[in-house]
């Protein structure tokens, strides 16, 4: 399965269109682009693979693979990427401003389920982020 992260960047936050197969999944907020930088800035642009990961106290949740320079990226409700990120990709329902949206565990259930099925049938799920 192939996503698409399409990004605008903003000095106080980064809003993306999650895609699967050019249709809409959800929209997405993150922390502001600062040369990569840990726990202040999104991530690079670039092709990613999304795996499962389960912990006990979060369940089961997804996890962006081989990030240059950086771990633990993870997909994960937030409503505000300053207060709530470190890096991380936040789907949300609605954009309401740069890096902050709304009903953003919903955006991610809906996400989990679509990328968790594909993982069922044994597919490898991938993920580029790019620039609108």
């Amino acid at each position: 399965m192939e996503l698409e992260l399409i990004r605008s960047y903003e000095p106080d936050g980064t809003n993306g269109e999650l895609r699967c197969n050019g249709k809409l999944v959800c929209y997405t907020i993150e922390l502001p682009w600062l040369q990569n930088q840990r726990y202040i800035s999104c991530i690079p642009e670039g092709r990613y693979e999304l795996r499962k990961r389960f912990v006990q106290k979060y369940g089961a949740h997804l996890l962006v693979v081989d990030v240059p320079n950086r771990s633990w990226i993870l997909i994960h409700p937030a409503t505000d990427a300053k207060l709530h990120l470190k890096g991380c990709i936040a789907p949300v329902t609605n954009l309401i401003a740069p890096g902050k949206g709304s009903e953003s565990r919903l955006a991610n259930e809906k996400l989990k389920a679509l990328v968790l099925q594909a993982l069922e049938r044994k597919e490898k799920v991938f993920m580029t982020i790019k620039s609108k």
